[in-house]
């Protein structure tokens, strides 16, 4: 039987759960990856290797493996009047801020008053344990060299 290899397309299902049981993603479908293209995870891409279709697995990975560690530096208090957001401000809600560098970047709002609004700019997953229920549905077939 086929195994899947790097640079194989695969097709795969998935339930992420956090290091509690709830479930913070899973796939409707399958979903199409390029073993070693980088599109997830690294440990979620080598945990396919060597799987066959119908097979299902299970892969823990650590914070620091996952979205890495929750840093404190990553929230902090901007001026409300400089942030020029659309709509009204919600604790937990999501707002894409310009940095100093020209970029931009999602954050968390975590409170609003007059005058500040502190922010989370850490992904809402750092600092957790995850754990993916992955099945391999199929691989594709490699093209002929």
């Amino acid at each position: 039987m086929e195994r899947a290899a790097h640079g194989d397309t695969v097709h795969v299902t998935y339930v992420g759960t956090q290091e509690d049981g709830t479930v913070f993603d899973r796939s409707e479908e399958p979903q199409e990856i390029v073993i070693g293209g980088g599109t997830v995870n690294p440990a979620f891409e080598e945990a396919l290797v060597g799987m066959t279709p119908g097979e299902t697995k299970t892969v823990f990975l650590p914070a620091d493996e996952a979205y890495g560690p929750y840093r404190k530096r990553l929230v902090f208090k901007l001026k409300r009047k400089n942030l020029n957001l659309p709509g009204e401000l919600i604790p937990g809600g999501i707002a894409r801020v310009s940095l100093k560098n020209g970029k931009s970047s999602l954050v968390t709002i975590k409170d609003v008053t007059e005058k500040w609004v502190t922010v989370d700019a850490n992904h809402p997953l750092a600092g957790h344990d995850l754990t993916f229920a992955l099945t391999l549905v199929s691989i594709d077939q490699k093209p002929a060299e």
